[in-house]
């Protein structure tokens, strides 16, 4: 198992939380997601997805992954 800090912006409130939640832990391989507003901490399996594909998954629900 390992786990990835993401920075995200352009999250306001809890329904962008529940979309980001949604959006990452639909991914195969994604064990669980801790999603506040402007981060999430993501477990996952690197066998089975990798973190390059949970910020697209972010990106494709509409936020911007910021790169530190």
């Amino acid at each position: 198992m390992a786990k990835v800090d993401i920075k995200i912006e352009g999250m306001s409130c809890q329904h962008c939380v529940m979309a980001v939640k949604k959006a990452v832990t639909g991914l195969k391989g994604v064990t669980g997601a801790d999603v506040e507003i402007g981060k999430a901490v993501v477990d996952y399996n690197e066998n089975d997805v990798k973190p390059a594909q949970i910020e697209d998954a972010i990106k494709k629900a509409g936020y911007k992954v910021v790169k530190p």
